[in-house]
């Protein structure tokens, strides 16, 4: 029996994922998990075939957790689907292990067709994030300031230029205070930016918001 894991902190979006590999994948079982913490803890205590997730949820960062999967379970295909466009995460998760990467505004056969290659043992890329991955092998030395932080400090970034609070922050990620501002002073320096404005206005011009 074909076993997937599903993790999204939207019960709805569970709902519907649930549906369509309900139709393609008639005698599967499907499980749920509504945060980074329960995904790790399922993979850990029941056997999957296949995991479905989402990289921005409640508690520890997604990124975080694939990388967690990836060292327990290497052969684990985990396909990564989000809301984030392609050219703000997909290059991060694939480096970070996951088997794909899909937007959340693809098509269901798109999702069909993604479980059934990550389930070969293949990667599944789409044409955009191919054309990505191969303007990226030479041009490391070209980087955009933000493309060179940490998945970390990367997410801290992005919640700083929401305009999110570091005690927001800290509780959004399960980290303290202290953490997040160190992360933030960092993100300020590698960006050579002096406040949250400048850090908003910088991800806005580059569409990570």
């Amino acid at each position: 029996m074909l076993r997937i894991l599903i993790a999204d902190d939207h019960v709805v979006v569970r709902k519907g994922l649930r549906q369509i590999l309900t139709e393609e994948f008639l005698a599967a079982h499907i499980g749920e998990a509504a945060d980074a913490d329960e995904l790790f803890t399922r993979v850990l205590k029941e056997e999957w075939d296949v995991v479905i997730t989402d990289i921005s949820m409640p508690g520890r960062s997604g990124l975080e957790v694939l990388q967690q999967i990836r060292q327990h379970y290497p052969k684990l295909p985990v396909l990564v689907l989000s809301i984030h466009p392609e050219d703000q995460y997909a290059i991060r998760v694939m480096r970070a292990g996951a088997s794909g990467y899909l937007n959340k505004d693809s098509a269901p056969e798109e999702l069909v067709k993604a479980v059934h290659r990550v389930l070969l043992g293949k990667k599944y890329i789409t044409p955009a994030l191919a054309e990505k991955l191969a303007e990226t092998l030479d041009q490391d030395a070209d980087k955009l300031p933000h493309e060179l932080l940490s998945d970390r400090e990367f997410e801290v970034l992005k919640l700083l230029a929401a305009g999110m609070a570091v005690a927001e922050i800290a509780e959004k990620l399960a980290l303290s205070p202290t953490t997040v501002s160190t992360y933030r002073a960092r993100v300020l320096q590698k960006m050579n930016a002096r406040s949250n404005a400048d850090l908003t206005r910088y991800a806005i011009e580059h569409n990570l918001l």
